[in-house]
């Protein structure tokens, strides 16, 4: 395994941090106004739509997710009958996590002449995130990275091994990932090392937090507004009762408009004894969550839960979102917290529904093995655990 972060990452050489996350906020501008000028002209739709998506998973500004269905929209009125527009749409859709909607725009744009490569590309990013045939989508990635051998193919590779309980080879891949890259823009190198701090803080079985905390730091060193890194490393700065340095960490990344950082801001300002501020914050969080469930429910159904499990307080609440993620995309990931916020929220005829179903569904599989719900499981079916 890689021991530290700078071994694998030390040599990628990028753009100051601060710098691309101006010049991404200054070419978005110039996208749309390009956008509104000649909406139907090749390529500037998938440039707006890129950079607003990075715009929504770096820099924390989840309108995006609004202006984008409003291109995926204009399109289509202009014209409905391309392929171009239905792919356009299903691309929306699907970083929405509408991933019904997304399939059917797929459909229609593969009926109407879509590009075969494009199509692909779509359709594995919908199965995986729905946790569909992922065995067999594992030889589809293996051989995309072979041909192209480009970072963009091997971080879902990676991310893909994650979910099938293949840590070491996740971490290989990710490593791998940031030896492909050939390009200076630091938001895919931030990306890497957040990837790889997720997992070891939060997919492995036996949580490392100190390391999770490195590729985090490693990832806000590339680019300084990275929302999401800045909420992890304080979620873990806090735990180890440096309240202060969590506060530090959120601070800067209140202002991109994140329920998430209201939420971790309260619990921090909460610890530091400013009882009043933490109210305010939570309100913040609790009204923000509710404002993005109400637009794209699907999308947030699942961070939301997360919140009324823990700070938020409403543990019926938090089971009826993971309900929804999980009806949504039937994961491993989401049976676990669906299986949890059960538990919680006092529902056990529902809880032993969702375990068995999990069992159904994912017992067969590695990753099963290595779950909170493999224990469980048994509780539920003791007759499995047969040593013969």
């Amino acid at each position: 395994m890689i021991a530290e972060p700078d071994l694998a990452t030390g040599t990628v050489q990028a753009t100051d941090g601060v710098i691309a996350a101006i010049n991404l906020r200054s070419t978005l501008a110039q996208s749309w106004n390009r956008f509104w000028q000649a909406p139907l002209r090749p390529g500037i739709a998938e440039c707006v739509i890129e950079q607003e998506q990075l715009n929504a998973q770096f820099l924390g500004d989840l309108d995006a997710y609004d202006r984008l269905e409003k291109l995926a929209g204009h399109l289509l009125r202009l014209d409905p009958d391309s392929a171009r527009s239905a792919l356009i749409d299903g691309q929306v859709a699907a970083s929405t996590h509408r991933f019904a909607d997304a399939r059917e725009c797929l459909s229609w744009a593969t009926d109407r002449g879509c590009p075969t490569v494009a199509a692909e590309r779509l359709a594995m990013s919908i199965d995986q995130a729905r946790g569909v045939s992922l065995e067999a989508l594992l030889g589809r990635r293996l051989r995309l990275v072979r041909q192209s051998g480009r970072l963009e193919d091997w971080v879902p590779l990676g991310s893909l091994l994650v979910d099938l309980g293949d840590f070491d080879e996740a971490e290989r891949t990710y490593c791998r990932a940031l030896g492909a890259y050939r390009d200076v823009s630091p938001f895919a190198v931030a990306w890497v090392c957040f990837l790889l701090g997720v997992m070891w803080g939060e997919r492995v079985p036996e949580p490392q937090p100190g390391r999770a905390a490195r590729w985090y730091a490693k990832a806000i060193d590339y680019l300084p507004g990275y929302v999401k890194a800045r909420v992890h490393l304080a979620e873990i700065r806090l735990a180890e009762g440096r309240a202060a340095q969590a506060h530090a960490l959120l601070i800067p990344a209140l202002a991109s408009g994140d329920p998430e950082v209201s939420w971790r801001l309260s619990d921090v300002t909460l610890a530091l004894g400013r009882h009043a501020e933490a109210q305010v914050l939570w309100e913040a969080a609790r009204s923000g969550f509710e404002r993005l469930l109400g637009k794209h429910q699907l999308a947030f159904a699942d961070h939301a839960a997360e919140f009324y499990a823990g700070s938020g307080n409403d543990a019926r609440r938090a089971f009826e979102l993971t309900a929804i993620d999980l009806a949504n995309r039937p994961t491993l990931r989401a049976f676990e917290k669906a299986h949890a916020a059960a538990i919680q929220a006092g529902e056990a005829l529902a809880a032993a529904d969702v375990l068995t179903a999990a069992r159904e569904r994912w017992g067969s599989t590695p990753a099963f093995t290595q779950s909170p719900l493999a224990a469980a499981s048994l509780h539920l079916h003791p007759e499995t655990d047969h040593a013969d």
